[in-house]
């Protein structure tokens, strides 16, 4: 008899995040027109809900045998899906594109780009401030003609 492989670190957590949401989406299209016709506006939407959570829970009841990861309890485990789903550079760069999001409104779309497209390309150059400045200029004149040359568009 074959053993099933283990699961990876945190799979069962986010499968049960999966369960939830399309929980949420089925709630949701029903909010839109409920059971009332099957060409309503919501039908479609009602139909992929239900489908979600017949999948999700179809793959949880799949996973009630399989072992756990082997990370020692809980802790490990949440350690373990952690360092694999978010290296220092993705949660970094994450940060920055949120800091990008927050800069918009204060600094305009232009500084905030060249101050974001400053800062990520010294990380990726490792602090070579000549290439980065050179680059960050460089691709900030492209997108600034791009808008308002080609597309006409002002750029706050």
């Amino acid at each position: 008899m074959s053993h099933p492989p283990p699961l990876k670190a945190g799979e069962r957590a986010f499968n049960l995040l999966l369960l939830l949401f399309s929980v949420g989406v089925f709630y949701e299209a029903y909010r839109i027109s409920g059971f009332e016709l099957p060409n309503s506006a919501g039908a479609f939407p009602l139909l992929l809900g239900a489908i979600m959570i017949v999948t999700m829970l179809s793959i949880l009841l799949g996973q009630r045998h399989h072992p756990r990861p082997e990370a020692g309890g809980a802790l490990g485990e949440l350690r373990q899906f952690l360092t694999t789903h978010f290296p220092l550079p993705v949660v970094l760069f994450s940060l920055l594109a949120v800091g990008y999001l927050l800069a918009l409104p204060g600094l305009g779309f232009i500084a905030a780009t060249a101050l974001f497209l400053l800062i990520a390309q010294l990380c990726l150059r490792r602090g070579h401030w000549l290439s980065a400045v050179l680059v960050t200029v460089l691709i900030t004149t492209v997108i600034y003609a791009l808008f308002t040359l080609l597309f006409q568009v002002y750029l706050p």
